[in-house]
């Protein structure tokens, strides 16, 4: 019989790429989420009844050790950028992570792969790195053979970074960004899964930095972002005082209105993480290491955004028409 993974977070953004080539792989993949029912389409990854979505809530013990029972590796996608509510930094990324590695030692797995992010740090600036470096820590002492992923800003059709600054770049001619010194490192979901396939398979160990093959300033990254979806913006670097100003201002308004409104620009925690280089490190494995070939986002990035571009899909006939000649 085929072999079982749970892959925690299995539905969302970079989960989603793990489970389908798991289930390329002849894995049988259960999908462990908060919704299931909203999970149903990852059903079309495999074969009937290959790849299934069940409840899970990694805050509860019990919960956590039903969706391990029978697997013989896991997968923890589950990350968060909410600093309050009940699914905060520390409820999902460093208790819940602790929670999924002591479970599944218990039960006897025979791999986890655990996704965590460059800057990953107990002492780290951030609210954020902190639980990220506290999960990673959890999970080192209870599974030391635990394989840990630290991508960089992630990218892809679904992705929160490309999508959100082009959709920003409709908005008006002049588009600000907190940190537009700050480096970043983009590296493609696909690459990303492909690394965790290769640490459920047992052909990667120990911990492993992600990132594409250009590390450039978040402005530069943008410029070539608007190059794509064929926008002329103002790109405004503001100073960390005035992205922090604003985060408060916001932080303060959302807490007020007891999250009815919600912060969805940038929040207090963010504008301190904006101040470190998002970057793999020297000395870092990386994923040549994992044989690897990053891709470069410039080559990716125009088969989703080009829904930004101001006559979409026609962009291309509409260039093409101006080549035509004139009798």
């Amino acid at each position: 019989m085929s072999k079982l993974v749970t892959i925690f977070g299995g539905s969302g953004f970079v989960g989603r790429y793990i489970a389908r080539r798991l289930a390329q792989e002849g894995w049988r993949v259960r999908v462990a989420v908060r919704r299931p029912n909203e999970a149903l389409f990852v059903r079309g990854y495999g074969d009937v009844g290959q790849v299934e979505p069940v409840f899970c809530n990694i805050r509860d013990d019990a919960s956590v050790g039903a969706a391990l029972a029978g697997a013989d590796a896991a997968v923890n996608c589950v990350g968060t950028f909410d600093a309050r509510g009940a699914n905060n930094f520390d409820a999902v990324q460093a208790q819940g992570a602790a929670r999924i590695a002591r479970l599944a030692a218990a039960q006897g797995l025979g791999t986890l792969v655990h996704l965590s992010a460059i800057g990953a740090d107990a002492q780290g600036a951030s609210r954020y790195a902190q639980s990220k470096g506290e999960g990673e820590l959890a999970v080192r002492a209870v599974f030391p053979t635990a394989v840990i992923l630290r991508p960089s800003v992630v990218f892809g059709t679904e992705d929160g970074f490309f999508n959100r600054f082009a959709g920003m770049s409709r908005m008006g001619p002049i588009l600000p960004l907190v940190g537009g010194t700050t480096r970043f490192q983009p590296v493609y979901v696909e690459d990303v899964a492909e690394a965790a396939v290769l640490g459920v398979t047992g052909k990667a160990h120990g911990t492993y930095e992600l990132g594409g093959p250009d590390a450039l300033s978040l402005t530069a990254i943008i410029h070539r972002m608007l190059a794509v979806v064929q926008r002329r913006r103002l790109v405004l670097n503001l100073p960390f005082w005035v992205g922090g100003l604003m985060a408060g201002v916001l932080d303060t308004l959302s807490t007020l209105t007891l999250g009815l409104f919600r912060n969805g620009v940038i929040t207090t925690d963010q504008a301190r993480q904006l101040r470190q280089d998002n970057v793999v490190q020297a000395g870092a494995q990386t994923l040549a290491d994992l044989g690897i070939t990053p891709a470069n986002f410039d080559a990716i990035i125009p088969e989703y955004l080009w829904r930004y571009r101001a006559t979409g899909q026609f962009a291309a006939i509409r260039d093409s028409a101006k080549n035509l000649r004139k009798d």
